[in-house]
């Protein structure tokens, strides 16, 4: 089977040319059919020579994979079904709102963390996807000149496969790939703290975390990583962290029904949160088959807005 070549660094095209003993600025021309022209093979590439396209073709292919299924609902998000190397498949979002087209992506298949709410954790882990596996759902999808934001935050724990994680933010926002600023993309995390901190160290992407309750017995019943880095850990940690202006911090708060819907909440939210310029993004929670949870109604979840607004959020 040949290597891709979607989804591999400059650095690690510049290894490639290398080793084929091509001129150094080949590596650049490559990149640049890669990640900014509309083309899906090495033949189209061609400002190179048909002897270079001969000698990467004999080992690589350009390395794009096609959807194989699209569901779109009456506002007109799409979902997109991608396959993988390890013939399984993945699930890619299309959300529009006005002229923006946010597209949340996976960062594995399946998903190792057990968490109570998350359907992905019903098939378990499968496996990790490649940096390419993660570009390619922006890049393979029918609005693909139009996205203005790339989330994070579908199957998988991006910090659990952080080297890919961090290898797609590369190409997405170096000027040799998708020259997208980092301020477009959000990375979303169950508070894995190694793993955070290195993204924050090593990325200007946003961070949002999932949190969905204050209380430590409550997250540890709706998340097992509570036992290992409890969310008290996680917050000081990112309080310790310099932001600065532009980068964004945000909480992801999935209400239940009478789980973490209570004035209590808010109350300790605003306890353990003190101090940190954040953002509390509330979710109605969507009934996953084999769970006891359920969402509030209207009234609840516009009274715990209401509440945690008045606190300053």
């Amino acid at each position: 089977m040949k290597e891709k070549l979607f989804g591999k660094t400059l650095s690690e095209i510049q290894n490639i040319t290398g080793e084929l003993g091509l001129p150094k600025f080949t590596a650049k021309q490559i990149a640049d059919w890669l990640y900014k022209k509309p083309v899906s093979s090495i033949d189209e590439m061609t400002n190179l020579s048909i002897k270079t396209r001969e000698l990467l073709n004999e080992k690589y292919e350009f390395g794009l994979t096609a959807h194989t299924r699209v569901q779109e609902s009456i506002d007109g998000t799409k979902k997109y079904l991608f396959p993988t190397t390890q013939h399984k498949y993945i699930e890619t979002a299309m959300i529009p709102e006005g002229d923006r087209r946010t597209i949340c992506v996976s960062s594995q298949v399946g998903c190792k963390m057990g968490c109570l709410f998350c359907f992905t954790a019903k098939q378990g882990f499968q496996g990790q996807l490649t940096a390419g596996e993660i570009v390619n759902q922006i890049r393979s999808i029918d609005e693909a000149e139009e996205v203005s934001n790339i989330v994070y935050m579908g199957m998988g724990e991006p910090f659990d496969n952080l080297e890919e994680v961090l290898k797609s933010i590369e190409i997405l926002t170096s000027d040799w790939g998708f020259a997208m600023s980092p301020r477009r993309i959000t990375v979303s995390t169950i508070g894995i703290i190694p793993g955070m901190l290195t993204f924050l160290e090593k990325s200007e992407a946003h961070l949002a975390v999932s949190l969905h309750t204050p209380f430590h017995e409550e997250r540890q019943q709706l998340m097992p990583v509570q036992v290992a880095y409890p969310i008290e850990d996680v917050i000081n940690e990112i309080k310790s962290w310099d932001f600065g202006r532009q980068r964004r911090i945000s909480f992801e708060y999935i209400l239940f029904e009478g789980l973490n819907d209570t004035p209590a909440h808010v109350k300790e939210l605003a306890r353990i949160l003190d101090g940190l310029k954040c953002r509390i993004n509330l979710i109605r929670f969507h009934p996953v088959p084999g769970t006891p949870l359920k969402s509030p109604d209207e009234k609840t979840i516009v009274n715990f807005k209401e509440n945690s607004t008045k606190k300053g959020f």
